[in-house]
């Protein structure tokens, strides 16, 4: 085992020990730190809004010429290059900031331009050895001018190199970006504005320095978000214009669509600093908790060409206006905001109200004018000197020559350009400096020129210089002129208040009332339900598939029966459907959901119409395409499922209808144009397994085109529509002719006969391709969904219908389906 030894002292050695109070020490190695953290590190200049490693970043990337119109370089090298040059910290504290300035979530007006993974408010960017970046536009507004003497240079920390304290700024950048950071015993949060309400501000404050907080709050309501969103509640804001700090609630833009068979929320904007999976992470702990119900699955489709868009599906039965009042309440899709307005203002932290800071932005603006403009006097006046002089050798140019020729060297030449022209060094030099070629003509008259342009540009500049007004004048049109070439729209909402929405939010139930409404069938097989118990006209225009074929009173949590054309009745729950305005003017079934999404329909199977379920009512009377009427009672079973009938084989039902009384005139029209009405109560109703009566007599080669029921008493003006055409040409190639008749010239005869004729056929025309009864005015719809209007009711009991193209004039289109009759309470 090796020993330690110690090497002796030199004999001249002496030993000091210095006694100090641990107290002492920790106190003033604290304050060095905390002055460290403040000064250098957390807390913004209040003239250019920035931090020193933001400062040093931009200023980096100016010298090294990373200018708009250049090409990206690795993020890499510029971060090299500051903490080399400038920022003697880690590389991950510089990149971190030269990401946030890249990033459109982060700042108002971004002021790098990155290429490549510069992450997302969820996710972390890539290394900086991936990533590139440039200057963006509005950084050259940024550091414009700072070669001109515009801001004070300091030595760097090495004493090698200068550094800007601060830089010229154009923009408003403390107020148009904000800022966050925490130093030692003090934090700064400001929040972003809109940079074309702070100009107007500004130039407003330079027009009247004596405004107040209203008159700035004019132009400037409140923060302008980057990611847009809402702000609800401005009395914080104001009271942070005025003192400094204040608060104000920050809430996710949201809408509800429907989405597929549901409702849902679609969240396309969320409060600053939020990401969707901040969001959605806080939704399943909600959800598993069980502390709120209604979300049937959460998809992110965010993506870059769509932005944001978070959709939130919300299960049947439960109200999407309720859930997303309490997924505000409860997720971060609203945050509070705190305004800590803390900056460095001549070198001290201070906490400015709004007008102090527009105030100090506006007195460092004045002196960057000011000094920019003396240094650009200075130079212009320095070249005006120069060409005052060539101009004078240019007057006596041989003479010039002759001195310089006669002279011994280039000291002497000066002495005596000097001497004889009267001239001072710096003239004399760029005299003998000239070359050969300045001694044409067109020389002389571009110096006269630039004579002329000098002079009156120096004058310029010194108007600015003396009168304070003009140098006003300049600051409000360059601050104008930035506004126009970086500005943007308005991104995030301002709501005084939404103490009285979210009052009437909470008072509405998060689950749909069980209240009564009308389930609607429409003609291309949309279903839909109302949201009220009124009743669905027929009046008003209409839109695509808007024409109803069906409709049932129910209730939003009830159950309703469709009946098909295989003799089947589905049962479905009306919450599966979704809700349109009650109003016939107003109902749009597009927003409709499709059959086939609710139903599973054997191939060739045609939904006929609605019905309840009720099994205390006169039933259900359904018509087969053989001439068979059967009247039923749907019983309800354990099943989703059940035949009403039994079915020939080659038969399908044709028409069904719900009753309502039991004394309704059943109406059989079959493709002979064979009419036959007779009373429901003569038809003795049967079980569901009944293969029902005999209703029309039809020969083998026809059939039945239509089935229904008619309340005389309730139908005064009943029509009959029908459309003939010919068994051989293919469907919708031929108009045929169309037919409306009033339906009181058709006689009832008993059932199990023939019936009466109702339309007599033109040459050419051998059947009847659609058949319908019921009150006038109808609508009917074309196969495309398109509603027509029908023509009065014109046409003889056995006469015959319109032809050709007037048929085609009249109905605008082959006759699909007619609008049935109008649903009263």
């Amino acid at each position: 085992m090796a020993r330690r030894t110690t090497t002796p002292p030199p004999e001249d050695f002496e030993e000091h020990i210095l006694d100090t109070d641990i107290r002492d020490e920790m106190q003033s190695s604290f304050l060095e730190y905390a002055y460290s953290v403040i000064y250098s590190r957390a807390l913004p200049d209040a003239r250019d809004g920035l931090k020193p490693v933001q400062r040093r970043i931009l200023y980096t990337m100016n010298d090294m010429g990373l200018r708009p119109d250049r090409g990206h370089v690795k993020s890499a090298r510029v971060v090299g290059e500051v903490m080399g040059r400038l920022h003697p910290h880690g590389d991950s504290a510089i990149y971190d900031a030269l990401v946030r300035m890249a990033q459109p979530w982060s700042m108002r007006v971004p002021y790098i331009d990155g290429h490549g993974n510069f992450g997302s408010p969820d996710d972390s960017p890539a290394a900086m050895r991936y990533t590139e970046c440039r200057m963006a536009p509005a950084a050259t507004a940024m550091t414009d001018s700072i070669d001109e003497d515009t801001v004070d240079f300091r030595p760097n920390y090495d004493s090698r190199e200068l550094e800007p304290t601060v830089l010229p700024a154009a923009i408003p950048n403390l107020i148009v970006n904000g800022t966050t950071g925490i130093a030692v015993g003090m934090a700064t949060n400001m929040a972003p504005h809109n940079l074309v309400e702070v100009v107007q501000a500004l130039r407003h404050l330079i027009k009247h320095p004596g405004t107040d907080v209203d008159g700035l709050m004019r132009f400037i309501p409140g923060p302008d978000l980057p990611t847009g969103g809402k702000i609800v509640g401005l009395d914080g804001i104001r009271d942070a214009y005025e003192t400094g700090r204040g608060t104000f609630r920050m809430r996710a833009t949201a809408r509800v669509e429907t989405i597929g068979r549901r409702k849902g929320i679609v969240v396309t904007e969320l409060p600053y600093g939020v990401g969707t999976e901040k969001v959605i992470e806080r939704i399943k702990i909600l959800v598993q908790g069980k502390k709120i119900q209604g979300i049937a699955d959460m998809k992110d489709l965010t993506d870059r060409q769509h932005g944001l868009r978070l959709v939130i599906e919300v299960k049947n039965g439960f109200v999407p206006e309720a859930l997303l009042e309490q997924l505000y309440k409860q997720t971060p899709m609203e945050d509070t905001f705190g305004i800590n307005n803390v900056a460095l203002v001549d070198g001290q932290p201070r906490t400015m109200g709004l007008k102090e800071m527009l105030t100090v932005f506006l007195d460092h603006r004045y002196n960057v004018v000011r000094r920019r403009s003396l240094f650009r006097r200075n130079k212009k006046a320095d070249r005006l000197h120069l060409v005052d002089g060539l101009l004078i050798a240019l007057l006596d140019i041989d003479e010039v020559i002759q001195v310089i020729r006669t002279s011994d060297d280039s000291a002497a030449a000066k002495e005596r350009l000097m001497s004889v022209f009267d001239l001072s060094v710096a003239q004399a030099d760029y005299i003998l400096e000239m070359q050969l070629r300045r001694l044409t003509r067109f020389s002389r008259i571009e110096l006269e020129k630039e004579q002329e342009t000098l002079r009156r540009e120096i004058e310029e500049l010194d108007a600015i210089l003396a009168d304070e007004n003009l140098l006003r004048s300049v600051v409000s049109d360059e601050l104008a002129e930035v506004a126009k070439t970086y500005g943007t729209p308005r991104r995030t909402v301002l709501l005084e208040s939404a103490g009285t929405a979210a009052v009437t939010a909470a008072a509405v139930p998060l689950e749909v009332p069980d209240d009564p409404c009308f389930a609607l069938l429409s003609s291309t097989g949309l279903m839909a339900r109302t949201n009220s118990a009124e009743p669905v006209g027929t009046g008003g225009s209409r839109a695509n598939h808007d024409v109803v074929v069906s409709a049932v009173a129910a209730t939003a949590r009830g159950e309703i029966g469709v009946l098909t054309s295989a003799g089947r009745l589905m049962k479905v729950g009306v919450l599966d459907l979704p809700a349109i305005p009650p109003s016939a003017n107003e109902s749009n079934l597009q927003g409709g959901v499709p059959l086939t999404e609710i139903l599973s329909l054997a191939p060739g199977e045609r939904a006929l119409a609605l019905c309840t379920l009720a099994t205390d009512g006169p039933g259900l009377a359904l018509g087969t395409k053989q001439g068979v009427v059967k009247r039923v009672n749907p019983e309800v079973l354990g099943k989703d499922e059940w035949d009403v009938i039994g079915l020939k084989d080659g038969d399908e039902v044709v028409g069904a209808v719900q009753l309502r009384t039991g004394d309704e005139e059943l109406c059989f029209v079959t493709s002979d144009a064979q009419l036959l009405r007779f009373s429901a109560s003569g038809v003795r109703p049967q079980g569901r397994s009944g293969g029902g009566m005999a209703g029309v007599r039809v020969t083998d080669r026809e059939r039945v085109v239509w089935f229904g029921a008619l309340d005389l008493p309730s139908y005064e003006g009943a029509v009959l529509v029908t459309a003939s055409g010919s068994s051989t040409a293919l469907p919708g190639t031929e108009p045929g002719a169309l037919k409306v008749t009033d339906f009181a010239e058709y006689p009832g005869k008993g059932r199990a006969t023939g019936g009466v004729r109702c339309h007599r056929f033109l040459k050419g025309e051998d059947t009847l391709i659609f058949a319908w009864a019921g009150p006038s005015p109808a609508r009917g719809a074309a196969a495309s969904g398109a509603p027509i209007d029908l023509p009065e009711a014109t046409g003889k009991r056995d006469g015959s219908g319109i032809p050709g193209s007037q048929a085609l004039a009249a109905c605008a289109g082959p006759l699909a389906s007619v609008l049935t009759s109008p649903v009263s309470g």
